[in-house]
């Protein structure tokens, strides 16, 4: 959520960095300030008048101290006057807070200066390349075919147990999985992060504290007795452990890695490009989440991009990495970067990884700041990033390392799955 008085002061540039995402600001931004005058202007009145009625209340007690009954009694007809006043500037007061917060809800982060304008993700830019598309032999086959002539994953079991998008891993599917999910966080603890395990439900609060709520209401698995959602992701639950906290500028930065399933409704999601693994409903993946003082929350974006990098390499995966233009950013992301992996077979690119930065957007929703070495409280910057989704990593892997005579497990791997070769 955008912070009111940073739209008061640059709401001009905000309209035209607004424009990069697609988005018609001016009048929702005059809307916020109008509002917040409004409650400002309210606050004001209230505070009066309670000071008002907290000095009439001393004269009050005065007055029958000193037997002026009846001056005291006619002192006392105002502060009810007061009171009455009082409380109905509190409703207004609550009540004019409440909708200038469900209209910030609905304005998306402002995208950093380096984020390209453009429409949709035909409009992202291409910003780094590495490795070789292997070359396969005649009649190779895509992931979910190769899943099931080696009894990897079985896409109709997890349909009958479950539905579409569930699909159940199997032997050395599962195992291969697991090795992944073991890799990717020992590598993120090398990094310095520190692992954990969270739940997989979250409150209402948790949700519009990462501004998955009211964005995505529609994606997210609601358990309606309960009103608690299923996690899309492991950042959400990481990022709130730090809701409402006042942080010591020496516990900076904060990082945290966590293996989940993720759960995502994917309304709408149809056709060639969703098969198999490339679409699912519930999915494992493995988090970064960062916390960190404003001023140094791009050197970590890059550092998270470096790391996520490095994985890629010791996959041996050809990848690319993607700057995301307005119109393909996040709601809450100042600045994505996506990895995509090549899937041979399928002749196409995979995300498989987007590392964001959300500046104060995410923060100042959860409140979570710092004091600085002034006394001074700022709000933190929150990053995050994938390392990373394991559905299209273990396509890639399926349909890039097949072999005549089997599929090849990456070396890397191979201490973890303690098989080299899926045949």
């Amino acid at each position: 959520m955008l912070q009111v008085a940073h739209i008061r002061e640059n709401k001009e540039v905000y309209v035209q960095a607004l424009k990069k995402r697609n988005f018609e600001a001016e009048s929702i931004l005059e809307q916020v300030i109008s509002l917040d005058e409004e409650r400002r202007s309210t606050q004001t009145e209230l505070d009066n008048t309670l000071a008002e009625s907290n000095k009439l209340s001393k004269e009050i007690g005065l007055l029958f101290k000193s037997g002026e009954h009846e001056k005291a009694n006619k002192v006392k007809e105002q502060t009810g006057d007061l009171k009455e006043k009082s409380k109905e500037l509190s409703e207004k007061l609550n009540a004019v807070s409440e909708e200038l917060n469900q209209l910030l809800y609905t304005i998306p982060n402002i995208p950093h200066e380096s984020v390209p304008a453009g429409k949709d993700e035909e409009d992202n830019e291409e910003i780094y390349k590495e490795g070789d598309v292997p070359v396969l032999a005649e009649g190779s086959l895509p992931h979910w075919e190769l899943a099931k002539k080696y009894d990897l994953i079985d896409f109709e079991l997890g349909n009958k147990i479950t539905g579409a998008g569930f699909p159940v891993y199997k032997g050395k599917g599962a195992r291969l999985q697991r090795a992944l999910i073991t890799y990717f966080l020992d590598k993120n603890i090398e990094a310095g992060y520190t692992e954990y395990q969270v739940p997989l439900v979250v409150n209402e609060e948790s949700g519009y504290g990462t501004g998955q709520l009211p964005d995505k209401e529609g994606q997210m698995y609601h358990v309606q007795n309960d009103d608690l959602y299923l996690i899309p992701t492991s950042e959400v639950p990481l990022t709130n452990m730090f809701r409402g906290d006042l942080l010591e500028e020496k516990q900076l930065p904060i990082s945290c890695t966590a293996f989940t399933p993720c759960f995502r409704r994917e309304a709408g999601s149809y056709g060639a490009h969703v098969r198999g693994l490339n679409r699912l409903h519930q999915f494992d993946k493995v988090e970064l989440v960062n916390l960190v003082k404003p001023e140094d929350s791009y050197a970590t974006l890059d550092k998270m991009v470096e790391h996520v990098k490095e994985i890629l390499k010791e996959l041996k995966l050809p990848y690319r990495v993607l700057r995301l233009c307005g119109g393909d950013l996040g709601f809450t992301s100042a600045l994505t970067f996506d990895f995509e992996v090549f899937s041979t077979a399928q002749d196409r690119w995979l995300e498989i990884s987007s590392v964001s930065n959300f500046e104060t957007f995410q923060s100042n929703r959860l409140k979570v700041r710092y004091k600085n070495k002034e006394g001074k409280k700022e709000l933190v910057h929150t990053l995050n990033g994938s390392s990373l989704a394991l559905p299209r990593v273990m396509a890639g892997i399926l349909e890039n390392y097949q072999t005549e005579d089997g599929i090849k497990v990456p070396q890397v791997l191979v201490p973890y799955t303690g098989f080299n070769m899926i045949n």
